[in-house]
């Protein structure tokens, strides 16, 4: 009996943590997985957790990126993600892949908008990372990628970052040179182009 309660005050207390600590869900591909980097700390996730824990803001942050990922794939792994973290906020930056796959635009947009309605149907607030093609893959093409994002932010209203590589995709010294995937020296750059949309969405700190 006196096992019995102790497991019952570990499993009330874990239960306890776990309210008490706002999730914020990262939903991404190779950008948010740190792709070619040596080691995950170096990623801009990671160094997401370090500046939220240095402001004062309680939030634990779920890496739940994949290297790869397609929107389709995002779509069906989300609901799951969702049920484990419970978030209070989901960053989805997905759609990179799509683009470079010349998958149909209109089914990222249809992927995307579902992912944001089932964010919010579960309760969080949502932050849209926009991506842009190369070059080459033609201005029109471009184009059309880019009003995808803008479709979903008017239709869903999510906070929003037009681009996640601004500053950072045409600067050589701070890309891999596969040209993708930016390098260790890149990775504060990530965080600086989300921080301003996510803040607004972060409350207050949890200390002054």
């Amino acid at each position: 009996m006196k096992r019995l309660f102790v497991l019952l005050l570990l499993w009330s207390a874990s239960v306890s943590a776990n309210v008490e600590t706002p999730v914020i869900l990262v939903f991404g591909d190779s950008i948010s997985a740190g792709y070619g980097l040596p080691r995950v700390e170096q990623g801009w996730v990671a160094m997401l957790q370090a500046r939220l824990k240095a402001q004062g803001y309680g939030y634990g942050v779920v890496n739940a990126s994949v290297s790869g990922e397609t929107t389709a794939g995002g779509l069906a792994r989300l609901p799951r993600a969702l049920a484990l973290h419970h978030p209070r906020i989901v960053i989805l930056e997905l759609g990179g892949n799509d683009g470079l796959r010349a998958l149909p635009i209109r089914e990222m947009r249809a992927n995307l908008s579902q992912m944001i309605d089932l964010s919010v149907e579960s309760g969080a607030k949502v932050l849209l990372l926009g991506m842009r093609m190369p070059p080459n893959y033609g201005p029109e093409y471009g184009a059309h990628f880019a009003q995808a994002y803008a479709e979903i932010v008017r239709d869903k209203g999510p906070a929003f970052v037009p681009f996640l590589l601004k500053d950072i995709a045409l600067s050589p010294d701070l890309m891999q040179s596969d040209g993708i995937h930016p390098n260790e020296a890149g990775q504060p750059r990530l965080l600086d182009n989300v921080w301003p949309a996510l803040a607004p969405l972060l409350g207050q700190p949890a200390r002054h």
